[in-house]
């Protein structure tokens, strides 16, 4: 493997990502399995500690803006940090059992989980963009004053957590989804709430994928030299670049990767 492409490759997505928002992990991942033949273990843990410090940094700017939401991040946290350590821990239990059935059965968790989260949002942009006044039945807002409301928000960290555990997809992307649909927030808060939950899921996911023992440093490094001032480029020319267009375009990317996963 070139280590040198891989610091121009995540310079790439962090512009893909600057530019719409996409996970970084749904593309880095399936990109060091499929470009640089990494193990699909080793490709999973060293992206989960790669993105790590991305969110951290993100999370700090927003907690000095204050646009997040405490409450909301607290309730997830309680949830999706155990959740997550419950998904390392069974990667441990598979490693243990067989290292060989390990890349395999992450092969088909990353490819189902990356066409999940896709074919949501690809629903969810089809459906703003041809039926906008399409009125869709709203399910019901969580209540952090109640003890039903923090329960259910804990109920659905600890799933999305155990998903981030497994496969390092969906510490964002699922989590902003559930943001909107569960708790309403504004647009100012979304985005500041969603990194900051990713950052506290992914420190804790990254020490359980420290554990297993299948993070490469030599990957994790040229990953944030790339990615970083990529994603610091994206966001700044995200105003004068179509969305849709671009976004239908990733969206038709990860769907033919994560079949290729899955198969």
């Amino acid at each position: 493997m070139d280590f040198l492409l891989l610091p121009f490759f995540s310079f790439l997505v962090g512009i893909v990502v600057g530019l719409t928002g996409i996970g970084g992990a749904s593309l880095i991942t399936p990109m060091l399995i499929f470009v640089f033949q990494i193990p699909p273990a080793v490709a999973v843990s060293s992206d989960v500690v790669a993105a790590t410090l991305m969110k951290i940094v993100g999370s700090i700017k927003h907690w000095q803006q204050q646009t997040l939401d405490r409450e909301v991040v607290k309730w997830l946290a309680l949830g999706s940090v155990p959740g997550s350590l419950l998904g390392v821990g069974i990667l441990h239990l598979i490693k243990l059992n067989n290292e060989h059935s390990l890349d395999k059965i992450m092969l088909h968790l990353l490819g189902v989980t990356i066409l999940s989260v896709t074919l949501l949002a690809l629903v969810q942009m089809l459906l703003l963009t041809f039926f906008p006044l399409l009125q869709l039945p709203e399910l019901p807002k969580f209540d952090l004053t109640t003890q039903l409301g923090r329960l259910q928000t804990v109920s659905v960290g600890a799933f999305l957590g155990c998903v981030v555990g497994l496969t390092s997809v969906a510490s964002g992307s699922m989590f902003a989804l559930a943001l909107i649909t569960f708790f309403r927030l504004d647009a100012r808060k979304l985005v500041g709430t969603d990194i900051f939950q990713a950052a506290i899921l992914l420190l804790f996911t990254a020490i359980g994928h420290l554990t297993l023992g299948t993070v490469d440093w030599n990957l994790v490094l040229p990953i944030w030299l790339g990615s970083v001032p990529g994603v610091l480029l994206g966001a700044k020319v995200c105003q004068i670049v179509p969305q849709k267009p671009l976004r239908f375009m990733v969206y038709f990317i990860l769907m033919m990767v994560s079949l290729k996963l899955v198969y």
